[in-house]
This record gives structure tokens, C-alpha cells and sequence, in this order.
């Protein structure tokens, strides 16, 4: 298995087929803001890939300037999930030694349970994987868990800033931390 960087053609078939199975709809960045990320230096798209063939993927949004990096979309193909795949992504990214925040859905009150078990699944699959959870936060509409690893020594209030900073000013709808009675609001990607 060999874990690497993308090509623009590899780029186009994960968004196309890996991510638009495994994501909802408000949670896609479109493919051109992830492309124009990319361009500025600023959006990593990598893939555990056997041969030719994607395995899983792992998005990483860094900015220079901040040393936090947002593990931004983690995922597997999906004939192959529940296989330790995902597992293996997040290990060789912790030993780049750089601190990670990621972002796992919070269960919604009144959904399914068969759903929020999902959401409790995935936040304990990073819990395994030696990520702890730090704060809530908010972004495409939803409230999310941010989870943390490689951040020992740094400060909480350090870690939030720059979590919100990756996103920029222009993301209103990213509230970090997000208060228990703050509402989600959309992305602007899902508004009229």
C-alpha cells in the first residue's frame, strides 16, 4: 500500500465517487473551492492506493502561518470498510508529528438512534485511534466534536483560534467553540 498525495485525475474520481457516497450533501465542500484551496497551498488530498486502486483518503487544510492542520474528510472505500484501513490512514498521519484537529458529528436529539449510534461509532473509532475529544464546534449545519492529537503542550484556546482560522473569515457558519444553545447555520454552499 503506498500513501500519497493525489493526482488531479485521482482528485476527480474521489470526488466524484469516494466522497459523494460517503458524505451528505451539506457537508461537500464544492470540488472547485477544494481545487482553488489546493492551488493556494493551502488543501493536501491524499489516498492510501494499492496500485492504481484508492483504498481510503485523508483531506488535510493547513495554512502556513498556523501550526494546526484539520484532518478535514477521512474515509475508505466502501466494500472495504471496518477492514483497519481508516485506522492505518490515522496512524501515518500522527507520525508526521504535526498537531491534528478533526471533526466527528455530534449525535442529533430526535434523529434515529440507528444514526446517532453511527455518530457515537465514529467518534469512538477516533477515541481508538488516539485522538481526544476537546470542544464542540459548528460548521455545515451541524454540531461536531473536535477531536485532537500531536497537541500535548499546546493551549486549548491557542488550538481553537487556529481551527477557526483554517476556515477564514468568510465561513460564518464555523462557530469554535460552539456554545449549548448557539444554533448550526448552513454553509454557504447550501444557501439560497
Amino acid at each position: 500500500m503506498e500513501f500519497r498525495q493525489m493526482t488531479r485525475q485521482e482528485i476527480e474520481y474521489w470526488y466524484a465517487v469516494e466522497f459523494s457516497e460517503a458524505f451528505a450533501e451539506n457537508e461537500r465542500k464544492p470540488l472547485p473551492d477544494i481545487l482553488d484551496l489546493a492551488a493556494q497551498g493551502r488543501y493536501q488530498l491524499w489516498g492510501l492506493f494499492d496500485g492504481g486502486r484508492m483504498l481510503g483518503y485523508a483531506t488535510l487544510w493547513r495554512q502556513a502561518d498556523i501550526p494546526l492542520v484539520l484532518l478535514d474528510y477521512l474515509g475508505v472505500s466502501a466494500k472495504l470498510r471496518c477492514g483497519g484501513l481508516g485506522a492505518a490512514i490515522l496512524t501515518r498521519l500522527k507520525e508526521r508529528g504535526f498537531p491534528i484537529v478533526t471533526e466527528s458529528e455530534l449525535p442529533v436529539p430526535g434523529d434515529s438512534d440507528a444514526e446517532n449510534t453511527i455518530r457515537l461509532r465514529r467518534i469512538g473509532f477516533y477515541r481508538r485511534n488516539g485522538f481526544t475529544p476537546a470542544y464542540e464546534m459548528a460548521t455545515c449545519g451541524m454540531r461536531w466534536q473536535a477531536l485532537l492529537a500531536n497537541t500535548d503542550g499546546l493551549e486549548p484556546s491557542d488550538i481553537m483560534a487556529w481551527h477557526k482560522a483554517l476556515y477564514g473569515p468568510e465561513r460564518t457558519d464555523v462557530k469554535v467553540p460552539l456554545g449549548p444553545d448557539e444554533v448550526p447555520e448552513m454553509p454557504y454552499w447550501m444557501r439560497d
